[in-house]
């Protein structure tokens, strides 16, 4: 029996509880460079843990389509793991609460192709998974002496589909 998702839109309201939406709608906070350039404050909460350090990684994936299968989340217990996409097509981001050392009821939503996203420390979430093309990504993380990921194989997958 397979289990179905929908994706949803992602907005920061929506995507509070798991982590943050990096995006630049709306008037910047500032403006800076002689009034050039405008500066969208402070977007994300990273954590990096004690003894960690941020570290900056280039990701490519490969692309996936809808209806995707999900049988597996992970999630990083000691920080946070922010990504930027660097190409302007939308992705899906998977994710889930925890509930004791497993993940809660997950949930899809999908980005407009010009927002980022920060997953807060613990929280289960799906593989970087771009739809319509290859995605390269700069990631923002914990780099550090633990090993910093958990996996979770769900023992019936979820069907993950487009917006109705």
């Amino acid at each position: 029996m397979t289990r179905i998702l929908t994706t949803v839109a992602l907005t920061p309201t929506a995507f509070a509880p798991f982590g943050d939406v990096l995006d630049a709608t709306g008037a910047p906070d500032k403006l800076i460079n002689q009034g050039m350039c405008g500066r969208f404050h402070d977007r994300a909460r990273l954590d990096f843990g004690v003894g960690g350090r941020a570290g900056i990684s280039i990701f490519d994936a490969e692309p996936r389509a809808l209806p995707y299968a999900l049988d597996m989340v992970e999630r990083h217990p000691d920080g946070s793991q922010a990504f930027i996409p660097m190409h302007d097509a939308p992705f899906l981001v998977i994710v889930a609460q925890d509930l004791g050392g497993t993940p809660d009821t997950p949930r899809a939503f999908l980005t407009n192709g010009a927002q980022g996203i920060n997953f807060h420390r613990n929280i289960w979430h799906g593989v970087l998974t771009p739809l319509s093309q290859p995605g390269r990504f700069a990631v923002i993380d914990r780099i550090g002496p633990t090993p910093n990921l958990e996996e979770h194989w769900f023992s019936t997958p979820w069907e993950v589909r487009g917006p109705a």
